[in-house]
Parts: structure tokens; sequence; C-alpha cells
């Protein structure tokens, strides 16, 4: 296994999850919430670790083969997890990191959970967060870069097997950067009309984007505390 085409790979993936911690800004701002820096500072520590990492691992090609693909996409998960955390710790919204750490996870798995039991007292900025890494976890973080970046055409294929679950996997275009794009186009298409029906039913346009991302990933992530799902990490569920 080529580790520097993993790691390099990686970087760019954590260079947009910092990014990404940009978009809940407008929203923190507007609601004059209390959280813009902590979002800015998670932000900046995304990015940079990203930047650092593009910059200094050297690799001779950008063709990813099957092993690489499964650790990127296997890694890329974690990596957002452990990045994704830092806005609920540098707000305040919890001062434990396995608590931020089981929420982000929980977001970006679209598997619904929540530590919080008063989703209501959270600031909007680390709410749109939240519900962000919801609606990213819904498509893939790593679709979404095979959409976005223009080299991972050379092995995007082995990256798509790798994060669509299922024996086989069709593309919808010869090019599989078509492919996702045309996937992210309709993710967005859909979410966008989601948004404008509850906003019609009488929702804010913050709830409504916020309870059209948890609808589309599925998963469940809401700004109310009516329709969470707590449950406590120290807490051991067996189903």
């Amino acid at each position: 296994m080529r580790y520097t085409v993993v790691i390099k790979n990686l970087s760019y993936l954590t260079l947009i999850i910092g990014a990404s911690m940009l978009l809940p800004l407008a929203f923190s701002i507007h609601y004059d919430s209390g959280d813009a820096f902590s979002l800015i500072i998670s932000a900046a520590i995304g990015m940079v670790l990203g930047i650092s990492g593009i910059i200094f691992t050297p690799v001779s090609s950008h063709e990813i083969r099957p092993r690489e693909a499964f650790a990127i996409v296997t890694s890329a998960w974690i990596i957002f997890a452990s990045i994704g955390s830092l806005p609920y710790l540098f707000s305040g919204a919890t001062s434990d990191y396995t608590d931020a750490f089981f929420e982000t996870m929980s977001g970006i798995t679209t598997t619904g959970a929540t530590i919080f039991k008063d989703i209501e007292s959270l600031p909007e900025g680390i709410l749109f967060w939240r519900s962000l890494t919801h609606w990213l976890g819904g498509m893939g973080i790593v679709l979404f870069s095979i959409a976005i970046l223009p080299f991972l055409g050379v092995g995007g294929m082995q990256l798509f097997k790798a994060e669509v679950p299922g024996p086989s996997v069709d593309k919808l275009s010869p090019r599989i950067k078509e492919s996702a794009k045309i996937l992210w186009l309709v993710y967005v298409l859909l979410t966008a009309i989601l948004t404008i029906l509850l906003i019609s039913g009488g929702m804010s346009f913050f709830d409504a984007l916020c309870h059209s991302f948890g609808t589309m990933a599925t998963g469940g992530f809401s700004t109310k505390n009516a329709v969470s799902l707590i449950i406590p990490t120290h807490t051991l569920i067996m189903y």
C-alpha cells in the first residue's frame, strides 16, 4: 500500500471538512448565537491540517488502488468525526470529547442518536453544523470529494466502490466524476424542494433547512427536543 497516496487524499478530505465548518457561520452571525469563534477556530484547524498534508506529502501518481481506496474511506469517517467534534467542544455545547465524537459520528453515519438532552438550548451555528454532518453523511463525504476534486477522476471509481454499499456499483455516466455530480445535483435539488415545502407549511427557513438535511439523510436530526433520540454514551444498549 502506498501510504503517501492515502495521506494525500485524506488531507484533501480534511480540507473539505474544515471548509464546511464555515457554512454555519451565516446562521451564527445572523442569530448572534455566540458560537462564531468556535466555528472559525475549528474550521481553521481542519483547513491547516489539510493544507499541511497536501503540501508536505509528495506523491508520484494520483491513481488509487482498491486497498488504498478502502483505507481512505475507512479513515475518512474517523477523521470527519474527530475534526467535526471540535465545534461542540469549543462552543461549550459539551466538555466531553467522547460525547462530541459520538454526536458527530452519529451525524455522518445518519444514525440520528444524540447525547444532548436539550437540543433547543444549543446555539444556531452548532445546530446547523449538527444537521450539516447529517446531510453530508447521507450522500457521503468521499462521493462529494469525487464530484469536486478533478484529479480523483483517476482513482475515483475505486473510492466510489468503497464508499457505496452493495455487491456492484453502476455508473450513471461513463465518467465516475460526472456520476458523482449527478447524484449530488439530485440530492441538492430534493433538499431544496423539501425546504420550500416545509417553509410553506409554516416552518422558519432555519428549521426547514435543518429538517430537510435530516430527512434527506434519513437520520432524523432535529432542532427540536420532541423528536430527538437521546442515548447517553456511557449506556450500553443492546437490540
